[in-house]
C-alpha cells in the first residue's frame, strides 16, 4: 500500500476560539469520507494569532485533539498553536495518531518576523511514518520560504510535505508559486492548507512531485479529500518526472558544498549589509515620531 488519503479542511474561522468548530468539522469530514488516513487544518486555526492564547503542552488543546483522533480513528494535524515551554513560546504543529498519541511535533523554524514577535524558532526537523503508506514531513507556513530547510525534509525521506498556513495578505499568489517550486525541486507532494474567514484568504493547494497542480481551493470554507499515490513520488525520484530531471539524485551525488548553509557565522557576515530585521516604516515625517503599535503580532506565516 502506498496511497495516502488526506483531507485539507480550509476552515471558515473566527479570530479566536475555534476549537469547537474544529471538532465539528473534523467529525463531519471523517464521517463523510471514512476512507481517510489524515486530516489537516491551517496554522493557528484553534486560537488565532495572539500569543496571549499560548497553551501548555498536554493541556486542553492536546487532550481534545487526542480524543478526536481516537474517536475518528485517523491521523490528525489540527494546524498549530502557540505553546509555552521552558519559558518560551513556540508556534507548534503536532501529529496525533489514531490511538491519541502524539507521534511527531514541529516548532516553526521561522516565525514571521518582524511581525510574529515573542515567538522562538525551532531547530529540529520533523518527519514521521504512517505504517504501510510512507513518510511525511511537517513544516509551518513561512518555513517554506527557506528552501534549504524544506530540502532537508526531502533528504530525510519525506514523500509528502504538509504545511499548515495562515495567510491573509496580498502575497498569497507568490506563496503558491513557492509551494509549487518546493514540490518540483523536492519531487514530492506539497500540501499547503490555509485558513479562511477572519483568519486567512484561503487558496489551499495540493501540488504533485512534478510541480503539477492537483487541486486549489477558493477563498472560503472548503474541504479537499484526495488519495495521493506515494509510489508516484518514488517513481519520479527514481526516473525523473516524465523521464526528465532526477533532482534528488543529483543533489545527493554532487561534491558541491554550501558554506553559508553550514556556518551561521559566515551567513551573518556575508549578509550583514542587509540591515536590521524590523517593521518597515513610512517615509512621511510625523511630529509624534514613528507609529509603533504595541501589538504587531497580527499576522502569521
Amino acid at each position: 500500500m502506498s496511497k495516502l488519503a488526506v483531507a485539507a479542511i480550509q476552515l471558515d474561522a473566527e479570530k479566536t476560539d475555534n476549537l469547537d468548530l474544529i471538532e465539528r468539522e473534523v467529525r463531519a469530514v471523517a464521517a463523510r469520507f471514512p476512507w481517510l488516513d489524515l486530516i489537516v487544518l491551517g496554522e493557528l486555526a484553534a486560537y488565532g494569532v495572539s500569543t496571549k492564547h499560548a497553551q501548555s503542552s498536554g493541556g486542553e488543546f492536546d487532550q481534545r485533539m487526542a480524543g478526536l483522533a481516537t474517536q475518528m480513528g485517523l491521523y490528525l494535524i489540527p494546524g498549530s498553536v502557540f505553546e509555552e515551554r521552558a519559558g518560551q513560546v513556540f508556534n507548534t504543529a503536532k501529529v496525533f495518531a489514531p490511538d491519541g498519541s502524539i507521534i511527531a511535533r514541529h516548532d516553526k523554524w521561522y516565525p514571521f518576523l518582524p511581525y510574529e514577535k515573542g515567538v522562538a524558532g525551532g531547530s529540529d526537523y520533523c518527519v514521521f511514518d504512517i505504517p504501510g503508506i510512507g513518510r511525511l514531513g511537517l513544516a509551518i507556513c513561512y518555513d517554506m520560504w527557506f528552501p534549504e530547510a524544506v530540502r532537508t525534509l526531502a533528504a530525510m525521506g519525506a514523500e509528502a510535505i504538509i504545511l499548515p498556513t495562515l495567510t491573509n495578505t496580498v502575497d498569497r499568489d507568490v506563496e503558491l508559486a513557492i509551494a509549487r517550486a518546493n514540490a518540483a525541486v523536492n519531487q514530492c507532494y506539497f500540501i499547503d492548507v490555509n485558513c479562511a474567514g477572519e483568519l486567512g484568504n484561503g487558496r489551499s493547494v495540493f501540488y504533485g512531485p512534478g510541480g503539477e497542480l492537483i487541486y486549489e481551493s477558493g477563498d472560503s470554507r472548503d474541504v479537499a479529500a484526495l488519495r495521493l499515490d506515494l509510489q508516484h513520488v518514488r517513481d519520479v525520484r527514481g526516473q525523473g518526472w516524465n523521464g526528465l530531471g532526477q533532482v534528488l539524485k543529483s543533489f545527493r551525488d554532487t561534491p558541491l558544498r554550501f558554506p553559508f548553509h553550514e556556518s551561521p557565522d559566515q551567513r551573518r557576515d556575508a549578509m550583514a549589509d542587509l540591515g536590521a530585521l524590523e517593521v518597515p516604516h513610512s517615509d512621511r515625517t510625523d511630529m509624534a515620531g514613528r507609529d509603533n503599535p504595541t501589538d504587531r503580532n497580527q499576522e502569521s506565516r
